[in-house]
């Protein structure tokens, strides 16, 4: 048995969402650290950018067409 389109859209949203806000805390952690790698943190934010990206697609996805 599979599980709905809609279902497995948003089990990967949130696992996405998850993933943005453990980002979020390790970008905040290091921003705390006067020893903090700049580089680790621009490569941190930028997949932090990238994830928000597909969760605003998957959200879009969820979201009916209105115009339909």
């Amino acid at each position: 048995p599979t599980m709905p389109r809609e279902e497995v859209l948003r089990i990967k949203l949130e696992l996405l969402l998850r993933e943005h806000r453990d980002l979020d805390d390790a970008i905040a952690a290091l921003d705390t650290e006067a020893r903090a790698d700049p580089l680790t943190v621009r490569r941190l934010k930028k997949r932090k950018l990238l994830l928000k990206d597909q969760i605003a697609r998957l959200e879009s996805q969820l979201i009916p067409d209105l115009n339909a």
